[in-house]
């Protein structure tokens, strides 16, 4: 039993170490601050549990509740990954929560990340110290009250002089800045604010000290005050997406990529996930059976890539898919096949059943016996078998796993959050009726965007307009038709 603080870094998923991704890989319980990267969540093994312990507006978590939440499972005997932003010893309370892992007995283990205080400014082109500029680094939180007893002696810090990043101080930029200029710094001294730094939704002001209170930007924010801020080594770019928050409905196995795709072209993602997938009501007794089976078909058709786990899983001998040709309805389903190291002889063109149908060869005539084995959702439309059954094929079906609507599991503020979001994203019909259903009354958000056809009519059909479809039933391809819906570069 150990419990893991596990530094995110400030923002940019690829920022996390190494060890940070195994932990993660191998974790039982996640809690996690509210700004990590949603994409990281992708790492994490489908049946952990996950645990949002982000303090937000109006639902404010308390430390020593999520001290205790630790301290639970970690004497449960679980792998638990305390997932921070940036560094858990840096402005992370990382310290609180080891020293109540200590009280109570918990092993625990902490593993570093980048800090904001050192990586915000790179990204924004400032290094935070330069020859002939600045010698010496402060990094202080954006706290204020009285100088004496509250421990930021801003005075003191204008004395000091080299370059000051600020963390978390936005909120009383103003009256910091006053301090640092009775302290002594001029108030034309340099300083830049990073908003969500390292991130595609990078949002950089530059400025003097005495003009600081001007700056609109909002939190997170990082701020730099010192000669330094006066350079502009400009490299990264922010994505085309920066300003929009979308809402991922997907199952959570799946919902990684998506999430990732969309935070690196720069939007703010919120994970909710409506549906998972499940073993059938069988435990998957008939798809082992018919894998066992499997070298007597000519196909074996994929239209998931969770389909391809659950059937590839169920396969007892790799070998006898020799001379079995694989089919795949688009690119994602494609792409995991190929993770496991088999050739696909047919890819979906368009990414579609219909299309499915199309790209797959007539039947040899006269042809006898079960020659496509279908691997199939439980709930997956007749389009595919009645297409190969009128080009000649005879198909056996299997059930490989189901769809499980978990909306009803959410809390309320991560449904009302959702509803104030600038985008909803749909990759199923299953997760239209599941999303809808959890919101209830709650309105949607304006901006309703679906992987394929088939997703979009069903959104239709319920109700909603639908303002972005991807004709290319990928990740890829429903962001880049989101980003030309938001009238993007």
């Amino acid at each position: 039993m150990t419990v893991y603080l596990v530094g995110a870094g400030p923002g940019d998923p690829g920022l996390l170490t190494r060890r940070g991704a195994e932990l993660l890989g191998r974790a039982d319980v996640v809690v996690h601050d509210r700004l990590v990267p949603m994409s990281l969540l992708a790492l994490v093994p489908g049946g952990a549990l996950v645990i949002d312990a982000g303090k937000r507006p109006g639902r404010p978590r308390r430390q020593d509740e999520v001290n205790a939440l630790l301290v639970e499972h970690g004497r449960a005997g679980r792998t638990v990954v305390r997932l921070k932003g940036g560094d858990p010893f840096v402005f992370g309370r990382g310290g609180e929560e080891a020293k109540a892992l200590a009280e109570a007995g918990v092993p625990f283990e902490v593993v570093p990340g980048v800090s904001a205080a050192a990586a915000v400014p790179a990204y924004a082109g400032v290094p935070v110290t330069h020859r002939g500029l600045s010698t010496s680094v402060t990094v202080v939180t954006g706290h204020v009250g009285d100088d004496a007893t509250e421990g930021v002696d801003w005075k003191a810090l204008a004395a000091v002089g080299g370059t000051l990043v600020i963390l978390m101080g936005m909120e009383h930029r103003g009256e910091i800045a006053a301090r640092l200029m009775a302290g002594g710094r001029a108030p034309d001294t340099p300083v830049v604010v990073v908003q969500r730094g390292t991130t595609a939704g990078q949002r950089v002001a530059r400025t003097v000290l005495c003009e600081l209170e001007g700056v609109g930007l909002g939190s997170p924010a990082t701020v730099v005050v010192g000669a330094v801020a006066g350079l502009d080594l400009a490299w990264f770019t922010p994505g085309p997406l920066v300003g929009t928050s979308v809402v991922v409905t997907r199952e959570p196995g799946r919902a990684g990529g998506l999430a990732a795709a969309l935070e690196a072209a720069g939007a703010t993602v919120q994970l909710l996930p409506v549906v998972e997938t499940d073993a059938p009501a069988d435990s998957g007794a008939a798809l082992r059976r018919a894998m066992a089976r499997v070298g007597e078909f000519d196909w074996l058709v994929f239209t998931s890539a969770t389909g391809v786990g659950r059937a590839l899983d169920s396969l007892p001998d790799v070998r006898a898919l020799a001379g079995v040709r694989l089919a795949a309805v688009g690119p994602a389903t494609a792409a995991a096949l190929r993770e496991r190291r088999l050739v696909v002889d047919v890819v979906a063109e368009p990414a579609t059943a219909d299309g499915l149908v199309r790209s797959m060869p007539a039947a040899a005539p006269g042809r006898r016996g079960r020659a496509v084995l279908y691997p199939r959702a439980e709930e997956a439309r007749p389009t595919l078998v009645e297409g190969l059954e009128e080009r000649g094929w005879t198909v056996e079906e299997v059930v490989a796993y189901r769809t499980v609507d978990t909306g009803a599991r959410l809390p309320a503020d991560a449904l009302d959050e959702a509803s104030g979001a600038d985008v909803v994203t749909f990759t199923s019909p299953s997760t239209v009726r599941a999303y809808l259903a959890a919101a209830g009354e709650r309105p949607v958000p304006p901006v309703v965007a679906c992987i394929g056809p088939v997703t979009a009519e069903a959104a239709r059909r319920a109700g909603l307009e639908v303002t972005v479809v991807s004709a290319d039933q990928s990740v890829e391809g429903l962001v880049r038709a989101l980003i030309a819906e938001r009238g993007a570069p």
